[in-house]
This record gives C-alpha cells, structure tokens and sequence, in this order.
C-alpha cells in the first residue's frame, strides 16, 4: 500500500474541495442538467493551466492625453459623441490604471490568478501610429513597469497587441482597416512590441475580436460617421475589407515573431475572436442549416483563414465578389497563422432562416440569410434569463463552441479569454452573487471540455476591474473589482471576486 505524504493528502483533499465548490454552486444551474456536465471527483485542472481576469488599455488605462499618447480612433468617436455613451465624460481618465497600475497589480495578486490579460495601447507607443512618427519612450516604459510588476507579483502577462483602439493619425491618413496599407504600419508595431517586450511576454494575441467589428461598426454603422450606405442596400463590402486586412494584419505578425523571435524568446502568438454557439429555432431543415450557416458567418469567417487559408464556401457564396480574395501567397501564409485560438464567450441564440434583411439586427450578418434570437418556435430560451446582468446563461454553449472548433479547426490550444457577465441591474455591486453561478457553471462547462478531448489552456474572467463598456460606460459593473467613481475610485473586491480567488486556492 502506498504510504502518502502529507503535502500529498492536502492535495488530494484541496482538489476534493474545488470539486464540491464548484458543484455546489452549480447545482441550480438550469442549463447543465447532466451530471457529466460536472467535474468528475478527484479531477483537475492541468498544472500549467493559466486562470486570470482581463482588461483592455481602451477601457481603463485613462491618461488618454498624458505621458506622450496620441488619440486613438475611440478618443474621436467619444469625443464628438460624448452625449451618445453613459459616463462619455470619464473616457479620458477611465479608472485610471495608467498611474494606479502598481495598486492595481496588488488587488490583482490579491485575487489569486496566476496571469492577466491585458492589452498595449498602438498610440501609447506610436502617437501618430508610425515608427518614423517617433517611438514614445515614457509609452515604453509604462508597459515596461507593468510587465515588471505583474512578474513580480508572480502574475503572467498575457497581451493583446490591439484591442479596437489604433491610432487616429492613420485612419484619417489612410483610411486605417479599409487600406491594405495598414499590415505594414501594424507590422512595425509588432515588432516594437516584439523586440521591446517579448524577453518577458510569452503570450501573444493580435488581434480582438476581428468580425465583432465588421459587424458592428462597419455593417451596421455602430459607432460610425462615415458608413457606407448598406444599412439600405444591405450588400455591404467595408466589413469584409475590414475583417480581410485584420486577418492580413493577424498573419503578418505571426509570420514575423515565428521567424524573427520565436528562437530567443519562445513564446506563442494566437488571435482572439468573438464566440457563440446557435441552435436551430426549429426541427426545420431551413432553421438546421440557419444555424450551420451562423456559425461559418460568425466564427468561421475568422478560423477558416487562420486554420485552412480561405473563406468559408458558404460566404463565397452568398457574397460573392464582395467578399474579398487572397492571393495563393497570402493563402500560404494565412493558412495556419496561430498557435491558439483565443475566444470570448458570454452567451448563445437560436438561429432561424431568414430571407427579409430588415428583419435583421445588430449583431447579425445581412449575408448569412438568417437571424439570432433569443426563443425558439416552442417559445424557449437557451439557458435561464439572468435579471441581474441582462443575459441569458447558457454554459453548455461554450462547451458546444469548444467542442465545435476542436472537431473543425485540428484540436488548436485554446484559450477562453473573455467570459463573465455584468452586474448593473442590482442596489450594490460588491454583492454580485448572480455572478458567482455564471462563473462556476462557465468553469464546469470547461472542465467538461477538457474532459472530452479539448485542449483548453486556460481561462480569464472579463472583468479584473470595471471596465469602459463604449456605449454603456461603467454604468454594468463588469469588474470582479468594481471602482467606486464616488470615493477616489477606490477599489472594492466584489462577492464573486472572493468566491473566484477560494477557488483558485484549491485549484492552482
């Protein structure tokens, strides 16, 4: 019989305990009525696993006209729109992490994760966007601290190069993501970040939410004042040049580090994209394919490139020569442009085919001959309605998309970068108990994942603080530590954020 040590039954009974924490809290889960949806007794997480939280410069760095910054295309849009976004008056200090960032890697240690996700703001570094514009040394160094103090604090940093905001001087220059000339200026930021950061940073993604963009800002004007007119016509082209160059961008920046820097600094480099899973509204073969066809729209348009070289046929051919193509040499290049993917999971719909595109939303792709929404024929939702952060939760979602992308895109690493859910509808925010269930059924539906063959390699919670949301500002505390705008923006631990760092104590 095996003699245990004692640091080896206090290990067996820590993972014992994260087992019933999370199953405690996730028994009323609507959503997740199969035992096998839990953790299995006496399973873990791997040992190299990364649990975090994450920001983005964009939405709380501040200090947007201080230490040399230039303004970004998101200082324009606030700032000749300020009465369209809740708290449009606090975008330019935000919750100032650029001059409390060593406080705030404290609350982050206090938390418990052992990485954070974060992002490097392009006109920081680069006012006017362009190495010959002039390199901002005081940009420099403030991401130096950061990246110092995090290691120091035994925190990894995981670093988007661009989350949305890129310098306003190359956009009016240029026309920023509608030029093909924008790969070259993001290339030389890359390798800024690169050679600068890259001794310390061993995770890298490129590029947020690529197809989130397309949709919203260029498809449906969201935040534009210069769209084309396809709000009309409906036969959009700019979201597609858009998403196309992103893509250009993502696989440049891949190509580079691969062969410029992987050797001495070995670390890896993935894209980051907008994720959900979409069932049929009915048993109807229409509705089957509507949701099929969703998929390839939504996420297929980003992973069929990185992954296999080309656009989805389904988009070839429903756009048509809208959709832009590549070249057999970008094709080479494209194809196969990630160590990871990266996804940002909060919630799933239903898909129903759909021929009349007045019909459709926000969130949906003229293109795509369907619409998401939120019951389905028989009058049912996906998951339960929580009153409190205004979704619905469905964690079953994200194993389906989990499992969807390691059966169609060759079983990638993967990363959960984005997942949580936010907390505006309730008197105090620090009592953010609804969250709790969200989190713990989110990390069950992991476990199940990795349980089943998917390579997940970690997972972040969005938010660490509270966060600029654009239109909505601070007003839907996202934060596990809210900012209290009322006294200092002091920093506040909510209930969930202490619920997440007991659990990380059993886990990590």
């Amino acid at each position: 019989m095996e003699i245990l040590s004692s640091s080896r039954i206090c290990k067996i009974i820590l993972t014992i305990l994260s087992v019933v924490l999370l199953y405690n809290v996730s028994t009323k889960a609507q959503d997740l009525q199969s035992r096998s949806h839990f953790p299995k007794p006496g399973s873990s997480f791997p040992s190299d696993f990364l649990f975090g939280a994450g920001t983005s410069a964009l939405q709380v760095e501040g200090a947007a006209s201080e230490g040399g910054r230039g303004p970004s295309v998101w200082d324009d849009r606030v700032n000749r729109n300020k009465g369209a976004f809740i708290d449009g008056d606090k975008f330019p200090t935000m919750i100032q992490h650029y001059r409390r960032y060593k406080e705030d890697v404290q609350h982050l240690k206090n938390l418990g994760i052992n990485s954070y996700r974060m992002s490097i703001s392009w006109s920081r570094l680069l006012p006017d966007g362009t190495i010959k514009g002039g390199i901002n040394q005081e940009g420099v160094d403030f991401y130096n601290l950061l990246i110092d103090e995090l290691l120091a604090n035994g925190i990894t940093p995981f670093v988007t190069i661009l989350h949305f905001d890129y310098p306003l001087a190359i956009h009016k220059n240029t026309g920023g993501f509608l030029n093909s000339s924008i790969v070259n200026y993001y290339k030389d930021y890359c390798e800024l970040l690169f050679k600068t950061y890259g001794d310390r940073v061993k995770h890298w993604t490129t590029v947020n939410e690529p197809q989130v963009v397309g949709l919203f800002t260029y498809m449906h004007a969201y935040d534009n004042d210069d769209p084309e007119p396809c709000q009309t016509t409906k036969l959009c082209k700019q979201a597609y040049i858009v998403v196309h160059n992103y893509i250009l961008c993502h696989a440049a920046a891949v190509k580079l580090y691969r062969e410029k820097f992987y050797e001495t600094q070995g670390g890896e480099i993935g894209l980051v994209l907008g994720s959900q899973s979409f069932e049929p509204y009915s048993s109807k073969s229409e509705d089957v394919a509507a949701a099929k066809r969703l998929m390839d729209f939504f996420m297929g348009w980003i992973l069929d490139p990185v992954v296999y070289g080309d656009y989805p046929k389904i988009m070839r051919d429903l756009v048509g020569n809208r959709l832009p193509n590549f070249t057999e040499e970008e094709k080479n290049f494209v194809a196969g442009s990630t160590d990871f993917i990266g996804i940002n999971y909060y919630t799933s719909h239903f898909a129903k085919h759909e021929t009349n595109k007045t019909n459709m939303i926000l969130s949906d792709n003229y293109d795509a001959l369907g619409i998401s929404v939120d019951f389905n024929a028989e009058g049912k939702t996906l998951g339960y309605l929580d009153k409190y952060g205004g979704n619905f939760v469905y964690p079953k979602g994200l194993y389906d998309v989990l499992q969807h992308i390691k059966k169609k895109y060759q079983n990638p690493n993967i990363y959960i970068t984005e997942n949580g859910i936010a907390s505006f509808n309730i008197t105090n925010p620090l009592k953010d108990t609804h969250r709790i269930k969200y989190l713990a059924t989110h990390l069950n539906s992991t476990k199940a994942a990795i349980d089943n063959g998917v390579r997940v390699r970690g997972y972040f919670v969005w938010a660490a603080f509270d966060t600029f949301e654009f239109r909505a500002g601070f007003s839907q505390n996202w934060g596990l530590i809210h900012v209290d705008f009322k006294h200092d923006l002091m920093r506040q631990p909510t209930t969930a954020a202490k619920w997440y760092k007991r659990f990380l104590n059993h886990v990590i």
